[in-house]
């Protein structure tokens, strides 16, 4: 066998196996060369096809370009308003609140440029961390019963402070939120977070609108990890007044409440029993677990059942007394302010929220006594529904009364001690406009009412302002002699007997005393507002809340 045999014998590698490779003999034809590198993708144009080419102009239909129509030689005139183009100066020597309401309300375009910012990273403010700090302040304060505008007034103070001034706020009942968006072509930046518990501790309230304060003075600087330092550290402390103090407090509003309606010494210890008692089986029911409805009629039972033992037992007291100083002790007065004040100021949601939230518990407040009475009478309990209203003309002793429970009820706010004894001042002074104005000028009750609440609220705005802190805590506990508890009472006892005309009447007399105490105490909020400084000018007040008829 020849070598050339043997070599076509040998086994072939792959390459040569290759379906690409060409058979031997056949001379591979080389591949023309292209002046340019042709693409094979579908949207390439074919060969021959011509395509009329577009002169290159500017690009139009951005919103960031100019209009191809525009011409700036012959552009329109400017609108300008019929009064000129205000100037918005916001002052910094008005309290946080009314800068912060002031910008809410401004359109985004029309707000100022960001005040002077705290001290943050080299490369910017930590946007994530800044809004989860604003949503934990905001917590704070709407669990504490703070009013929806000023949650929001709060929240957009510590964006802003931190350099976040495109950020937008909102507020509901159970629900906070905020969304920044850093400029109009990215993507804004949400969170959320919501409010599961409430509890009422002005003290922490006040340490929270004292931390706002600092962040939004440029002249104090604060970090966002001192800020997350000094919120961790209101969140860890502990309520000012112990459980037991906040039980004697509850019976000693109640027995004050029933001296305010006529009642003497004996009335006094009676209500005041009646009252712990309720308070003490709220405090088992709450912790086991049982919703704030229940806890309202279990705490409503105590002192209507002291009333109706003691007139079974003949006892020469006043029963109607007893029953309405433990009416006074669970009357919701702090809800029923912020629900108020939350529909006046154009929050719906919320201050319907709230409203409802005022019904159960009052719903919760009448099964409680209508239960117990209805048993009193069956036993024989002669309950004379004239009999609170035959109070003797004392008004040294229910001045001192009222002022007594306002003292109570600041206690069972938690408020701080350096507080106790202005509202307490600002509840024996609502007390006495209301009898003045009612006892003595016999005008309604009503209207007493709404004037004596207008005065605490106005006194509660100018000591806020003067503190630079919240008005809540200097408002709240003073509308505590106002509450409408003889008329809540006379109203389920005359259903309790089967008057049931009587009995709606009395309770719609209730229900507009109490929506007189809260308007009148928004009322007195806003004319504190009307003559004080505001920031700015006309640009710059503090425009109107939502409006649906179209001015």
């Amino acid at each position: 066998m020849t070598e050339p045999e043997a070599e076509d014998r040998k086994p072939q590698s792959d390459e040569a196996r290759s379906a690409f490779v060409p058979p031997a003999g056949v001379v591979a034809q080389p591949a023309p060369v292209e002046e340019e590198s042709s693409t094979t993708s579908e949207f390439a144009l074919p060969k021959g096809l011509d395509v009329p080419q577009v002169p290159p102009t500017d690009s139009e239909g951005s919103a960031f370009s100019t209009p191809r129509t525009y011409s700036a030689k012959h552009a329109p005139p400017a609108f300008t308003p019929p009064a000129g183009i205000p100037r918005v100066d916001l002052t910094k020597d008005v309290p946080w609140q009314d800068r912060m309401r002031t910008m809410l309300r401004m359109p985004v375009a029309e707000r100022p440029v960001p005040e002077t910012v705290q001290k943050t990273e080299d490369e910017g403010p930590a946007v994530p961390r800044v809004l989860d700090l604003t949503l934990r302040i905001g917590e704070l304060l709407l669990a504490g019963g703070e009013g929806a505008e000023d949650v929001e007034a709060a929240m957009f103070a510590v964006c802003r402070s931190y350099g976040l001034d495109r950020c937008e706020p909102g507020v509901t009942f159970t629900l906070l939120s905020i969304s920044y968006q850093p400029s109009l072509v990215e993507d804004p930046v949400t969170a959320s977070r919501t409010v599961r518990r409430r509890g009422t501790d002005y003290t922490r309230l006040a340490a929270v609108y004292q931390l706002v304060d600092d962040i939004s003075d440029d002249q104090t600087e604060v970090s966002l990890e001192e800020s997350y330092r000094r919120l961790a550290e209101i969140r860890r402390n502990r309520h000012p007044y112990s459980g037991w103090l906040l039980t004697m407090a509850t019976g000693g509003l109640a027995g004050a409440a029933s001296v305010l309606v006529g009642g003497d010494a004996i009335v006094f210890v009676a209500a005041a029993i009646g009252a712990m008692l309720g308070d003490r089986l709220a405090w088992l029911c709450a912790g086991r677990g049982l919703p704030e409805f229940y806890q309202f009629t279990v705490a409503a039972m105590p002192a209507a059942a002291m009333g109706a033992a003691l007139t079974i037992a003949h006892v020469d007291v006043r029963a109607s007394a007893v029953i309405t100083g433990g009416l006074f002790a669970l009357l919701p007065g702090r809800a029923l302010v912020a629900g108020v004040q939350d529909g006046l100021t154009g929050y719906y949601i919320t201050a319907a929220a709230r409203l409802l939230e005022v019904m159960y518990f009052y719903v919760g407040i009448v099964i409680g006594v209508l239960v117990i009475l209805y048993f009193g009478v069956k036993l024989g309990a002669e309950l004379n529904p004239d009999a609170a209203l035959q109070s003797s003309n004392r008004p040294g002793w229910q001045i001192a009364a009222s002022m007594l429970l306002t003292l109570c009820f600041a206690v069972l706010l938690q408020q701080e001690r350096s507080t106790v004894l202005i509202v307490t001042l600002n509840g024996g002074v609502a007390w006495s406009v209301y009898g003045a104005m009612h006892y003595v000028g016999e005008i309604s009750p009503v209207a007493s009412t709404a004037a004596a609440a207008g005065l605490v609220g106005l006194f509660g705005q100018l000591l806020s302002r003067y503190r630079f802190a919240s008005a809540l805590p200097y408002t709240t506990a003073a509308i505590g002699p106002l509450l409408p508890g003889s008329a809540t009472y006379f109203g389920l006892l005359a259903i309790a007997q089967n008057d049931v005309d009587e009995g709606l009447v009395s309770l719609t007399k209730a229900a507009a005393l109490a929506m007189a105490i809260a308007i009148g105490v928004n009322l007195g909020s806003e004319i504190s507002r009307l003559f004080m400084r505001l920031p700015g000018a006309s640009a710059g007040a503090r425009r109107a809340a939502k409006r649906t008829r179209g001015f």
